[in-house]
């Protein structure tokens, strides 16, 4: 199938599906295309569910890349996304929980507080890497939803107590103060954050206690300034 798409100044053919499965474009060099014609969704969303790796996951990328540079072209598809948190290709959940965090800025339905519980379900997941994207994205989603704040803070602090392997816990915990970074100053249980931060000032991962040490000198830099 061929679909007509507008490029910069000139109209070509392209085959988005086509064009990653032979590595002809990268997928950042395909969004584009997609955003200047919507009807080439169709094409980018059947990807998603193709066998083949470069379609599959070139498809998802363009997608990815939407929802952070123009949320509300990606947003009517929001339910989409929902959907693929249970797939059990794990790039594909990984994908759907980052795409989903960067649609919540222009979240007018309130879909996302129709699944918090859900989404954050993914946290106390087995795999490390599926709960590593939900830490990530929580300062995002604190962001873009402030009265969800104290409930997003409650389940970062669980990071520290979930049963897991010490070390994927420890590069969770780092994550997790990345995320108090970006919404401290308007959380509202900053005592709770801040003896979080502190017990990782003892973290055996050094990376992650840079991270405590930072944040609690950011914190202290402010308690100067009032």
């Amino acid at each position: 199938m061929i679909i007509y798409a507008k490029g910069s100044g000139s109209i070509g053919e392209i085959n988005i599906l086509q064009k990653l499965e032979r590595k002809e474009k990268k997928p950042e060099e395909l969004v584009d295309f997609v955003v200047k014609d919507p009807k080439l969704f169709a094409m980018v969303f059947t990807g998603t569910a193709k066998p083949k790796a470069n379609v599959k996951y070139g498809s998802t990328k363009i997608l990815r890349i939407i929802s952070e540079k123009n949320p509300k072209i990606l947003y009517p598809h929001m339910d989409f996304f929902i959907e693929l948190m249970d797939n059990e290709n794990q790039i594909l959940k990984w994908n759907a929980l980052d795409i989903i965090a960067n649609l919540l800025e222009v979240d007018k339905n309130k879909k996302f507080e129709e699944i918090f519980d859900r989404y954050y379900a993914f946290i106390t997941d087995e795999e490390m890497i599926t709960a590593g994207h939900v830490v990530d994205n929580s300062g995002k989603i604190a962001l873009a939803k402030p009265h969800l704040r104290y409930k997003i803070t409650k389940h970062l602090l669980t990071v520290e107590t979930t049963p897991r392997n010490q070390e994927c816990k420890n590069i969770l915990l780092g994550k997790a103060i990345l995320s108090f970074h970006k919404y401290f100053d308007s959380a509202e249980n900053k005592n709770e954050i801040i003896s979080f931060v502190k017990r990782q000032l003892n973290n055996s991962r050094n990376a992650t206690k840079k991270k405590a040490e930072k944040f609690l000198k950011k914190v202290e830099k402010q308690n100067k300034k009032h």
